[in-house]
């Protein structure tokens, strides 16, 4: 099996989990960062031993679906794509991008009473 699509699997495995669970959003984020985390890490081993690696758009996809502090303490705990460009620049989009939708998701939900 490809390393790609044991990612996507995993990602809808915890997809499934969490909602199972009585505060599905909670376990998502809880399953998707830690995901993210070891994701990094498995590409970032990947890359020291010159095995297949982990497209970057599936690292950036699973950022814009809630993982992207997972992200971000793997690229520092692993020192792993905190230099490449245009990766770094994507990634800072990502995360853009999902605060944006968590905002506007809130708004929707919430109406006036978030801002």
């Amino acid at each position: 099996m490809k390393i790609n699509s044991l990612c996507y699997l995993l990602l809808l495995i915890a997809l499934a989990g969490s909602l199972c669970f009585p505060a599905p959003l909670w376990t998502w984020l809880l399953l998707v960062n830690s995901l993210t985390l070891l994701i990094y890490g498995v590409d970032k081993l990947a890359a020291c031993k010159s095995w297949q690696r982990v497209p970057e758009i599936t690292l950036l996809l699973f950022g814009v679906l809630g993982g992207w502090i997972g992200a971000i303490i793997g690229q520092r705990l692993f020192r792993h794509k905190t230099q490449k460009q245009p990766f770094k620049t994507y990634f800072i989009l990502s995360v853009v991008l999902n605060l944006l939708l968590i905002l506007a998701v809130g708004y929707w939900l919430y109406g006036r009473m978030v801002v």
